[in-house]
């Protein structure tokens, strides 16, 4: 591959020769030649009239539930006479998804695109719209699953992402700022990028992105990275920018990560992931000083789940964790990557290091144990609600409380407008920061039992009478 397109260039550089040596044709008739001194013209087009069929326009709507307190309280509604139910208001987005399998309809995007849409419209290169069925997302992950008519379609083979190399050239398709199909190309500038952040769109919590200065701009999120090949590398979610055009730093999902996700969303229409049952800590030089290591290299064990992989693989807190699969380990966010990344029951080698001696542990990814508690132990006006801990990932992002997992139709709590997903963050003027703390209020009986909530809206009261 980089012969040839080493050979693109010195074919460029002598057809410009070429151009500068002989007489311009008369004005209407201009035309490149089709051959340079016998050679023919590199291009990209046939490749591209294999791929392009296979990349997709996305198109979404999503109502979205409009709060005023003002124009929410009952007695003002009765006032102006507006309705009981919840005004809403409609929003629509763009973006693009890769046919990966013709015979079954099934489309890959990002979750960003398609994640919470209550319609999704999939729009063909030849002009058909198709309505496109979500079969499951993964916001970790930023990858999610449609699926369309298999009438007709055209997909595009999977390449082995882990086989790509820094300076490989690469092409990117998809449908920027809803103008239509638009091919850019460019290299692979960096290969497993984490740790940039989880605000943005597209940045999901397990992070392994491949850099390419391809021109990313909005619209492109779900499209194709594809090799000189036409083999689809990667899924096109986000950029780099600080004034939100392309500045030549964009991101794709790699596509052994996007396919082993797809897997998992096909049969289960979730991603199970597993967990060491563990807590680490980034080794800062006091705290290298302080456990007589030479350097900062690695992360330190904090604590061990009981009856999780790592005990069971014979980890204790202080353990200093060197090396992960034979990688040195760098950063607790790597580690986690690890975590998130690899399928449930994958074997991770561990290397540590103890007592000054070098050690290597085999581990196996378990699915993670979360306490719950019935509600209905801590007060009877919660019967039918389930408290369950919060996992290790948000855990480890800072995010403190206790999440409300079921809750059960026709309950008290369920009329009083408590869902199952949301957060208790206190009780009355207590803040609930663990499962814990929330079991020591068992048997304290609250003459008004007023919870505070958050969920995607924000923080509120709860009033359970």
């Amino acid at each position: 591959m980089s012969r040839h397109l080493f050979r693109v260039h010195r074919w460029l550089a002598t057809l410009l020769i070429a151009l500068a040596s002989t007489a311009l044709p008369a004005p209407g008739r201009a035309a490149l030649p089709a051959a340079v001194d016998g050679q023919p013209m590199p291009s990209l087009a046939p490749m591209l009239q294999r791929v392009t069929p296979a990349v997709v326009n996305i198109s979404t709507r999503t109502r979205v539930q409009v709060r005023n307190a003002y124009f929410d309280d009952p007695m003002v509604r009765q006032f102006f006479g507006l309705p009981a139910s919840p005004r809403e208001r409609v929003e629509q987005s763009l973006g693009s998804g890769v046919i990966v399998d013709a015979a079954k309809g099934y489309v890959l995007t990002n979750n960003h695109v398609v994640g919470g849409a209550d319609d999704i419209s999939v729009t063909l290169q030849d002009g058909r719209t198709m309505k496109g069925k979500l079969i499951g997302t993964d916001p970790d992950t930023d990858v999610a699953v449609v699926q369309i008519p298999a009438v007709k379609l055209q997909a595009l083979p999977l390449a082995d992402s882990s086989q790509l190399r820094v300076g490989d050239y690469v092409v990117a398709v998809g449908d920027p700022f809803g103008l239509g199909q638009t091919v850019t190309s460019g290299i692979v500038s960096a290969l497993g990028r984490s740790g940039l952040g989880q605000d943005a769109p597209g940045m999901g919590g397990y992070q392994n992105f491949i850099q390419t200065d391809a021109s990313i701009n909005p619209g492109n999120s779900g499209g194709a990275l594809v090799n000189l090949r036409g083999e689809l590398v990667g899924i096109n979610t986000m950029i780099f920018s600080p004034s939100g055009g392309n500045v030549g730093i964009g991101f794709a999902i790699p596509s052994n990560l996007t396919s082993s996700v797809m897997s998992q969303l096909l049969a289960h229409g979730k991603v199970e992931r597993g967990s060491l049952g563990l807590q680490t800590q980034t080794i800062t030089p006091r705290i290298a000083q302080s456990l007589g290591l030479k350097d900062s290299k690695g992360v330190v064990v904090t604590s061990v789940t009981a009856d999780g992989a790592a005990e069971r693989a014979g980890l204790q807190p202080g353990d200093v964790l060197t090396a992960l699969n034979g990688e040195p380990l760098r950063s607790v966010q790597q580690l986690r990557n690890a975590e998130g990344l690899l399928p449930l029951g994958s074997s991770v080698r561990l290397g540590l290091l103890r007592d000054g001696k070098q050690r290597e542990v085999n581990a196996t990814l378990s699915p993670e144990k979360l306490a719950t508690l019935d509600g209905g132990q801590l007060d009877p006006r919660l019967a039918g609600v389930r408290f369950s801990e919060l996992s290790q990932r948000q855990r480890d992002q800072g995010i403190h409380g206790v999440a409300i997992s079921a809750v059960q139709p026709g309950s008290r709590a369920a009329r009083a407008g408590l869902e199952s997903g949301d957060m208790l963050i206190g009780i009355g003027n207590q803040r609930i920061v663990s499962l814990r703390m929330l079991r020591g209020l068992a048997g304290v009986h609250l003459r008004q039992l007023v919870l505070v909530v958050a969920d995607a809206d924000g923080s509120h009261y709860v009033l359970i009478q």
